[in-house]
């Protein structure tokens, strides 16, 4: 989703400098965002304090709430797919290819950019970061997708712009694209070998 379908990158700068204004700390940059995403909300949090200064984390749990509230408000932010991604999605459907997106970002904040963007019922599964569920790299919502579909494991293709993405592609034993227009850049992908 983010990075690869949609860049969201202002949504999640946005949110993020919002919950770092409670503690008047600097605000973090577009290109901070791009490294510090990736991994779930979480440790965007705890990259974004550590940075900004707050190195033992005392402003963790409450900024996780906080960031929360302000991304759920704040989700759909500049929110807007990448040049030529309608095109190719398109595509695909008409080739008859299932379209399913997995990540990191909380499920509901997940539906509701793909819904807001794409519409709802454009892809055959959505989703993203539940408790019960492991989070990226962790294969599991992979497989769950693919299962959910009735779709040969070996038969599917992992798309994403990260490391992360890169290691749950692997992980799931699909075969594994790094895209070089999203949040990281083609040196961390090729290390890979997607």
């Amino acid at each position: 989703l983010d990075g690869t379908l949609v860049n969201s990158i202002y949504a999640i700068q946005k949110s993020v400098n919002d919950t770092l204004s409670y503690w008047n700390m600097r605000e973090i940059s577009v290109e901070e965002s791009r490294l510090y995403v990736g991994d779930g909300y979480k440790k965007l949090l705890e990259r974004s304090l550590i940075a900004c200064g707050d190195k033992e984390l005392t402003h963790y749990e409450e900024a996780l709430v906080r960031y929360m509230e302000l991304f759920d408000r704040h989700c759909m932010h500049r929110v807007e797919p990448y040049p030529g991604i309608r095109k190719l999605l398109e595509e695909l459907k008409k080739r008859g290819v299932r379209l399913a997106v997995f990540s990191n970002k909380p499920h509901a904040m997940t539906v509701r950019n793909i819904e807001g963007v794409f519409g709802e019922g454009y892809f055959d599964r959505i989703l993203g970061q539940k408790e019960e569920i492991p989070k990226k790299p962790a294969p599991d919502g992979a497989w769950m997708i693919a299962d959910g579909l009735g779709v040969d494991r070996r038969r599917c293709l992992y798309l994403g712009d990260t490391n992360t993405d890169m290691r749950t592609g692997k992980n799931a034993g699909f075969d594994t694209v790094g895209v070089t227009w999203g949040f990281r850049p083609r040196e961390e992908l090729l290390s890979f070998q997607p």
